[in-house]
This record gives structure tokens, sequence and C-alpha cells, in this order.
């Protein structure tokens, strides 16, 4: 299980997780996140807020912690005095946001990434560049564009994390995509296509249209 909190001001971490363990009914959670870092009026309320969700963690009521939504320049603050470094980010990435040179940062301070909205490309602006390695990629393996969507996040060692209101194409995910895998060249086209276009569908009234970040 999986909850965040948003930060509110005034309110402790403390007081936000128990509230959640309240309404999940549970003892604990498997993962506890900040939800994102607008909430910080600087580097010094982003440190202090992670030394509270550290205090979560070492309680035992949340296994793992991490953040959602953040860039480079907000996690620093908190890799400079955490304790427990978060183990996730939670970021919305697809082709056309592929965040710049975040992807490898992420690698080499050994915080894993994870995805939301992979299937952006599809869902919300169709008609775009990768579309056409999408369908050649999908033809080729026999799956959906959607099963290669996931796939080049899952081969470059990205959690997914997708929606569906239909349980059958969720469990034909599951099944799918332990399929097939793209090579090296075939991640390449679809990044290399994907930087034709630039969308972002969250946070658009915190990031500004030309930051790719």
């Amino acid at each position: 299980m999986t909850t965040k909190t948003s930060c509110k001001d005034g309110e402790t971490i403390e007081t936000a997780f128990s509230r959640s363990l309240a309404a999940l009914g549970l003892d604990y959670v498997d993962l506890y996140l900040i939800h994102h870092p607008f909430w910080a009026k600087s580097p010094v309320d982003q440190s202090a807020k992670w030394a509270e969700m550290e205090a979560i963690k070492e309680s035992g009521r949340a296994r793992s912690i991490g953040v959602s939504n953040y860039l480079q320049e907000h996690l620093e603050p908190i890799l400079s005095t955490a304790e427990f470094p978060p183990v996730v980010n939670q970021i919305e990435y697809h082709p056309y946001l592929q965040h710049g040179d975040l992807v490898a940062w992420h690698k080499e301070k050994g915080i894993a990434l994870e995805a939301y909205a992979p299937l952006t490309a599809i869902t919300k602006v169709p008609g775009g560049p990768v579309d056409t390695v999408y369908d050649r990629l999908a033809a080729k393996y026999g799956v959906s564009a959607g099963d290669v969507a996931l796939r080049w996040c899952l081969d470059q060692d990205i959690v997914v994390l997708t929606t569906s209101a239909s349980e059958k194409r969720l469990q034909g995910y599951l099944k799918t995509l332990l399929s097939f895998n793209l090579t090296p060249e075939e991640i390449e086209q679809i990044s290399i296509a994907g930087k034709g276009k630039h969308y972002r569908g969250f946070w658009k009234h915190r990031i500004a249209e030309d930051d790719h970040r």
C-alpha cells in the first residue's frame, strides 16, 4: 500500500500520516510519499520535512519513504542531510517529457524512478512523432502500442504506474509485457522521436512551459 502527504501549511507529517493510517484502517504502509515539492519556501524546508518523514520510517509504520514530482533541485537539499534517502521519485514520464538528465542523475544517486502517465503519447496527444515508431514496434512484436509505451519505460529500469477502467486490459499488460523486450536501438528510436514534441500534462501551473526537466 502506498499513500502520500501534500505537506499542508501548519500540519506535521505525523498528523497527516496518522490521519491516512486511520482512513485506510492499517497499522503501516509499504511506501509513504511527499506528493510534490512546491509547498516548500526554501531548501531548508525540504530538509526539515524530510527529517519528519524519516521519523515515520523509523517508527516502522512506513516501510519505505519517497517523493513525487521532485526535480533535482528539490532533491539535492534532502540528500545533503538525509539518513534515509528517498527510495523512489514518482514523476510524469513519457517520450514527450523525458526530463533531460534527470533519469541518469537518479540512477547515479540510487533513487528509483516511477513513471506515471506513461501512455500520454497515446491517450492525451495522439498524432505525434512517436506514433509511427510505436506502431512499427507493435507490429514487430505482435503487441499493442500501449504495450510498447510501457515496455519503453521498463527497459530503462523505470517502474510504470498506469490505470484503466478495464481490469481485463490491466491483466493483459501483466501478461504481454513479460513476452518481449525492446532492443537498446529501439529504446533510442522512441526517445529520439519523443524529443520532437514537448508535452506536460501535470503541474503546468508550477513549471514553465519551456522547462523540459
